[in-house]
């Protein structure tokens, strides 16, 4: 498969700031390649470095090309700040950016697709944060890119629109599109990502595909129980427990061990508030490979993760899967 964005060796100071730091990474045509870092790791001076926007050292080919000699067309890009005129309507706003181009999209089909039917004809500044975020989307999609860039794309938006979005993006690539997504969500970049690079302090610290990273790095699944006894308590059983303020966690139980668990708890008469069941994520990979929690990714109560408290004579929660 052939690459549609390459870096290689790319740096990027602003003065004695050193914003993107010698990174390397190759991106096939027709793939979702997620970039996940903090703020003030580089993700934005990257996509600039990539799209031609800015001057860097290294070089970069952007669908066979040096960026400034592609065709603008073939390229669409959503920087995390956007704002376009507010005093317009969101289809004339759409039909604004299609009139920059030789060929465009139909305006009412891109509304469609972003979910702003109803809001065509609302002006850009009476929108919610999170429709008018949709409208940026739109705007990206007028020309038809072959290579789009997404810094942020979902900030602002609702869980419905969020879903709605990735939906799109996964539609988008499957016709061949493909989509270079800067974002602070980790369940975002694992469901839509084919391949992820880590960036920290300017520099990709991890490569790979987000499930490899994850077995690679993340760690082993765990049960934690929110609970004031001592973990010697169950220092005969099988499992793997420690203790910290006020919980236990379990080591090492998949979602088929989470009963055993709890049986062990019951035989040893510990009593709990509730526990909590989590699969090892990006976030984990992170933390591992930087020492530093990352800041925005997923909530409490995610996907992969399941909690409950007990009740009277119930049997332990089913995790569903």
């Amino acid at each position: 498969m052939d690459a549609a964005v390459v870096a290689e060796n790319v740096t990027k100071q602003y003065g004695d700031t050193v914003a993107v730091d010698d990174v390397s990474l190759s991106v096939p045509a027709g793939t979702v390649f997620g970039l996940i870092g903090p703020n003030g790791a580089g993700k934005t001076s990257l996509v600039r470095c990539l799209t031609g926007t800015t001057d860097s050292t290294g070089e970069v080919s952007l669908l066979g090309s040096e960026p400034t000699h592609v065709e603008r067309a073939r390229i669409g890009l959503l920087p995390q700040s956007f704002s376009p005129p507010e005093r317009l309507t969101v289809r004339e706003l759409l039909g604004y950016y299609a009139n920059l181009y030789d060929e465009a999209r139909d305006v009412d089909s891109v509304l469609s697709e972003v979910g702003l039917d109803d809001a065509a004809d609302t002006w850009y500044e009476e929108l919610s944060g999170g429709q008018q975020r949709r409208a940026c989307v739109g705007i990206t999609l007028v020309n038809d890119p072959d290579v789009l860039f997404l810094d942020e794309p979902t900030t602002g938006i609702d869980p419905t629109g969020r879903r709605d979005l990735w939906t799109l993006i996964e539609d988008l690539t499957a016709e061949g599109t493909t989509v270079f997504l800067t974002s602070h969500s980790m369940d975002e970049v694992e469901r839509l990502a084919d391949q992820v690079a880590m960036l920290a302090d300017g520099r990709v610290i991890a490569e790979g595909t987000p499930s490899a990273l994850v077995a690679e790095h993340g760690g082993d699944s765990r049960l934690v129980v929110r609970t004031e006894a001592s973990a010697d308590r169950l220092a005969d059983t099988e499992f793997r427990v420690e203790a910290s303020a006020g919980r236990l966690t379990f080591h090492g139980v998949d979602a088929t061990r989470i009963d055993d668990a709890v049986d062990a708890l019951t035989t040893a008469g510990i009593e709990y508030e509730s526990f909590t069941w989590t699969e090892p994520t990006l976030e984990d990979v992170y933390l591992e490979l930087t020492g530093r929690a990352f800041r925005g990714g997923p909530a409490s109560g995610s996907a992969g993760e399941q909690t409950s408290a007990p009740q009277p004579d119930a049997e332990p929660a089913e995790v569903e899967r």
